[in-house]
């Protein structure tokens, strides 16, 4: 190096020093209560501490519940004082039987620290509302991408058609997979998915994917997707808990979902809009449909009742309480006046929309029903004995059972253009059928990469 070079470097280097001693030392961004402290809320605290379950009588679902002082009478957060704070108390305490969160490991010394910067410096709160649930202020969440490989299959929880039938979308580990319903090979992958997908539903001009999804206890969304290159539209809503049904109207305006934070809620998919959210049912809400009209929409529920909501405010018209467990499917019979449902009880029930009268059982099965495609003048169910059942919508009468799966099937889609039937079930088995004549057609595993192992 140079005389010259070696002058020119060091008057640099002594100036960049000047420089920085004059500017002083760069400030660091404010803590995000929105996009920093709720997601580790989310993600860490809210099973334990949320709506549905409360430690302490404290929660952390709200901004609002997050300051407020549980059942010990200390505020949950004094902004400006964190040793005043009962939430990092309890992050940093030693005591095993009252750290959070409770009978885990210690958060992160980093993660501790953030809630720390961001009650020293006031508590602040960057949402839209004080009381707006967490899940609907934190920003969409990154989802990791799914194993290249998929070391052993996972439970096909939902399953959906492409309009022409040629197409089969499958619930993956933080994807959809797609395969070719002739022969069985995959065809794409779509990231970008929750956790785990609980439902797929091609809107009715077959150009939009809608899907269900999230981490139990944490986080439910509703995203949406074009159906022909895979590429995510929108989150078009999110949940305090898995979105476990969407369900489209018949004019593809409105998207109906079910979740498990015990609502069932309506959008409007143009807009982009939250019309409104039911809170009628005590438990899960499984399932959802739309009325043949389009102005009501029945649910079912882990509380053992139906309802049919009103499609204008989500007012409860009936109620539908003849089930003795877990309400898991539902559908609109064709006339619109009377409602099937699926329970655990091994029973699909038929009762009035009106009057919320049972009219008879149709279905007996052998093991608890899980839930109810209705396509056309079909209604299918598939269940925990590995049975698909086929029946007439109209008149209930039987068409067929479906049997070859091993595992209980948990999902059911019907191609009216191609008359093909595909199920999911537990071990990750996808089967088609022919539903002409009820022959089996096609039978693969939709997890990529995954190989049997040798007997």
């Amino acid at each position: 190096m140079s005389l010259q070079h070696s002058i020119l470097s060091t008057r640099g280097f002594i100036a960049a020093v000047v420089l920085l001693l004059v500017a002083g030392p760069a400030t660091a961004e404010p803590v995000s209560f929105r996009k920093e402290i709720a997601p580790l809320l989310l993600t860490q605290c809210q099973a334990c501490h949320g709506e549905k379950k409360s430690e302490g009588d404290y929660r952390v679902d709200q901004f609002a519940r997050v300051i407020e002082a549980g059942e010990s009478g200390d505020r949950g957060v004094t902004a400006g004082k964190p040793d005043a704070s009962e939430l990092l108390r309890r992050l940093i305490s030693d005591d095993a039987d009252e750290r959070m969160p409770l009978k885990r490991k210690a958060l992160p010394k980093e993660q501790i620290d953030l809630v720390r910067r961001w009650i020293s410096e006031g508590a602040k709160f960057d949402g839209p509302g004080k009381s707006a649930s967490l899940a609907s202020i934190v920003p969409d969440p990154a989802h990791p991408d799914p194993p290249e490989t998929y070391v052993r299959p996972i439970p096909i929880t939902a399953l959906a058609f492409s309009g022409d039938g040629n197409r089969l979308f499958a619930a993956g580990y933080h994807e959809m997979t797609v395969w070719n319903s002739t022969d069985g090979s995959l065809l794409q992958r779509i990231k970008r998915q929750g956790q785990r997908t609980y439902c797929i539903a091609l809107s009715p001009d077959g150009k939009t994917l809608a899907t269900g999804s999230g981490t139990p206890g944490r986080l439910g969304e509703v995203r949406l997707f074009n159906a022909t290159d895979g590429k995510l539209l929108t989150v078009l809503g999110r949940a305090t808990d898995v979105v476990l049904d969407v369900a489209w109207s018949k004019d593809g305006a409105r998207l109906a979902t079910a979740s498990a934070d015990r609502t069932a809620r309506l959008y409007d998919v143009a807009k982009r809009e939250l019309l409104w959210t039911a809170s009628s049912h005590s438990d899960w809400v499984n399932s959802v449909a739309f009325s043949p009209d389009g102005k009501r929409i029945a649910t079912a529920s882990r509380d053992k009742t139906s309802k049919v909501l009103d499609v204008k405010d989500g007012r409860a018209l009936a109620t539908y309480s003849g089930h003795k467990k877990n309400v898991r499917g539902v559908a609109f019979h064709p006339s619109g006046k009377q409602v099937y449902t699926a329970e655990a009880d091994r029973v699909i029930h038929l009762w009035d929309a009106a009057n919320a009268k049972k009219i008879k059982d149709v279905v007996r099965a052998e093991g608890p029903l899980y839930r109810l495609t209705s396509v056309g003048e079909f209604l299918f169910s598939v269940s925990e004995d590995g049975v698909v059942r086929q029946h007439q919508a109209k008149d209930q009468k039987k068409v067929r059972d479906y049997r070859g799966h091993t595992q209980p099937v948990f999902s059911a889609a019907f191609a009216p253009s191609t008359s093909r039937l595909a199920t999911g079930s537990f071990d990750g088995e996808v089967r088609l059928w022919n539903t002409t004549d009820g022959e089996p057609v096609l039978t693969f595993t939709a997890a990529p990469g995954y190989k049997k192992p040798s007997k």
